[in-house]
């Protein structure tokens, strides 16, 4: 079964919009353990770095990919 493109950029909009979440989440729970005590609004930047990161690195494979199955 194939996805419309619609679907298609819902899905990868649901996927940033959860993977931000899962990272700041993350991100708070785990810098105090080596000692980094960022504010909220430094783990939101940090994570929109390596969610931008993230992007790029999904975009290169998946297009890499497609053009290995061809």
């Amino acid at each position: 079964m194939s996805q419309s493109r619609t679907m298609s950029l819902v899905e990868s909009l649901a996927n940033v919009i959860v993977g931000y979440g899962v990272a700041v989440v993350t991100q708070i729970l785990i810098f105090p353990q080596f000692g980094w005590n960022p504010t909220l609004a430094q783990n939101m930047r940090i994570g929109a770095v390596f969610t931008a990161v993230s992007l790029a690195r999904s975009f290169t494979l998946r297009r890499l990919f497609e053009r290995l199955g061809r």
